[in-house]
């Protein structure tokens, strides 16, 4: 089992540089974009997800919060082809192709 940890945004001096386009995009992956509010657990609910895949002995690949290096911004599980990213300001995320490579969590209901 190996845990990753990476930045996949950061501020520069030309403003904030992004490369979470890239994330979870290979033709098998799948990608659940997560919105909600600040607060509402985003981060949270991916932490007890890449947690949950280790104890499963699972590979795991944490994308790590340039803003604040507590927080999640996404959790790759690559056996499974299955990642979870914050969709929110300021690294916006869409599904490519809904249903077939990616599905949206509203965890602002949840409030």
């Amino acid at each position: 089992m190996a845990v990753t940890q990476y930045f996949l945004g950061g501020n520069t001096v030309r403003g904030f540089v992004s490369f979470y386009s890239g994330f979870c995009r290979g033709p098998e992956d799948f990608q659940w974009v997560i919105k909600g509010g600040p607060g509402c657990g985003k981060s949270s609910f991916m932490k007890t997800i890449g947690k949950a895949a280790e104890d499963a002995g699972l590979d795991v690949e944490y994308v790590i919060c340039s803003g604040d290096p507590d927080s999640l911004d996404g959790v790759l599980i690559p056996a499974w082809h299955v990642g979870y990213a914050d969709g929110t300001s300021p690294h916006i995320l869409d599904v490519a192709l809904p249903a077939a490579s990616g599905a949206y969590l509203d965890l602002g209901q949840f409030y």
